[in-house]
């Protein structure tokens, strides 16, 4: 009886989909946009497919259905309480006690456990920061541009191990690929500061055209360049270009791929790539003092940087990769992959993503972001199902020890910090005897800088460091 009905209900529900999809396009034309909102959402609520969690089709010209995710998986009250009132200590302790302006989201299994805003958009103002406050999230905005080529990798529009010259053909650099570009392994320097110290004029913004056009016209004055896929460097040129790549293989600007491809279908309302019509309206940054800082001749350039979101819209992120809609589990595993190994430590990056291998044995995806005083952090345990997210607007070194909070989670690196992890690794790391002499003679120098971060952060206390404004993670 029960399969009969369901069977009898798909048809006639298949049958007035077709009517929704002709009425929808009509309301398109009309310019109705609740009627658009709410048909698609009714398509996607199972009338063309009884299951919820079907990757939607997208119908060229028309409209971009919604994805649905996954609702949170439940978690017990206790423990619930538990992780609220250990991640509120920290907050209280080691983050909202150092002047934090900006906001903070833990969650587990998609459940908020943790979430708090402080401070004001223009501090000394009166606009107070909420969910809804965007924030520059700085190279956190790598992780999009990564996700965006795999998606194009996925889609069949291209090859990851294709050379970038592939694409770009007066692009003269045997040997640099898509994937090098991805794992910072390209060999390429920064354009944050090659294009400056070869007299680019400072009045001008540069563009991710200029970065592409100076590499191929000036490489002959370039200084720095490597062999492609020979150590990890981390470097922003490499993400400038991949932005150009989804441009030029998409047919469609990367701000607007984006959109079309992850905000709007995820319902990232307060999530967008900033451009000059921007420049009004967005949240500014401010150094530790709360004085603005100005933006520069760099702030025009994308993929590296330049989007802007909430610490809400990035969990909805965080569990879109983890839902299965959006990736196969081959590219995730493709972006979540270490590709550096050529020295011993816990630290790695896959493709497009920092990650942390610690000694316990657990593993925690991440991306960092520092550009001008805005910091952030995007914290991903996958075995543990959780996620940790801080935004701020005024510089704030305390938003990169929200990494301390993993271990409420599991042990990632026990009762030591992050640093003494890192110094523990590298020591005990089986490698070759040659590679071991090289880790030995290094050793001193880890233990010197954790002694010397201690020693910074001692001094801080009583008169913080303003960081170079160009700095970035």
């Amino acid at each position: 009886m029960y399969r009969s009905f369901r069977s009898f209900f798909n048809r006639l529900a298949n049958m007035f989909c077709g009517f929704l999809f002709v009425v929808n396009k009509k309301n398109i034309h009309t310019g109705s946009a609740y009627r658009y909102t709410v048909l698609s959402a009714f398509i996607l609520f199972g009338a063309c497919n009884s299951n919820p969690q079907t990757k939607p089709v997208t119908i060229p010209g028309e409209f971009t259905v919604q994805y649905l995710l996954p609702p949170p998986s439940p978690i017990t009250d206790a423990e619930k309480e538990h992780l609220r009132s250990s991640c509120e200590a920290w907050y209280n302790t080691k983050l909202k006690s150092s002047r934090f302006n900006g906001g903070i989201v833990v969650a587990k299994k998609g459940n908020i456990i943790f979430e708090a805003y402080n401070g004001t958009g223009h501090p000394g103002s009166t606009d107070t920061i909420t969910d809804s406050t965007s924030f520059h999230i700085a190279s956190v905005s790598k992780t999009f541009t990564a996700m965006a080529v795999l998606k194009l990798w996925e889609n069949g529009k291209l090859n990851i191990d294709d050379e970038f010259s592939k694409y770009f053909p007066n692009f003269n650099y045997p040997g640099v690929t898509v994937r090098t570009l991805l794992d910072h392994r390209s060999g390429l320097p920064n354009y944050v500061h090659f294009m400056e110290n070869m007299g680019w004029n400072k009045k001008i913004n540069i563009t991710n055209q200029d970065v592409l056009d100076f590499l191929i016209t000036r490489k002959a004055e370039i200084q720095n360049i490597g062999t492609p896929d020979t150590r990890f460097a981390y470097c922003n040129t490499n993400f400038a270009l991949l932005a150009l790549l989804i441009e030029k293989v998409s047919g469609k600007k990367y701000g607007d791929y984006l959109q079309e491809t992850f905000f709007s279908p995820l319902q990232m309302k307060h999530t967008f790539v900033y451009n000059h019509a921007d420049s009004g309206k967005v949240t500014m940054s401010y150094d530790w003092r709360g004085k603005l800082i100005a933006q520069s001749f760099l702030d025009m350039v994308y993929g590296d940087k330049n989007i802007y979101s909430t610490p809400r819209d990035l969990l909805t992120w965080d569990r879109a990769l983890t839902s299965g809609l959006l990736f196969t589990p081959k590219t995730l595993e493709a972006a979540y992959t270490p590709y550096s190994n050529e020295r011993a430590g816990i630290r790695n990056y896959g493709l497009g993503w920092r990650m942390n291998n610690y000694p316990s044995g657990k593993k925690m995806i991440y991306h960092n972001g520092w550009w001008h005083g805005n910091n952030a952090a995007f914290i991903r345990l996958l075995e543990d199902s959780a996620t940790i997210i801080v935004l701020g607007n005024k510089y704030n070194q305390g938003i990169y020890h929200a990494k301390d909070l993993a271990n409420i989670f599991g042990n990632y690196f026990g009762d030591a910090g992050e640093d003494e992890s890192e110094t523990a690794r590298i020591v005990q790391s089986p490698v070759k005897k040659p590679a071991a002499r090289t880790v030995r003679q290094k050793v001193p120098t880890t233990k010197k800088k954790v002694i010397k971060k201690s020693t910074v952060k001692a001094t801080a206390k009583k008169k913080p460091t303003q960081p170079t404004r160009r700095k970035k993670h």
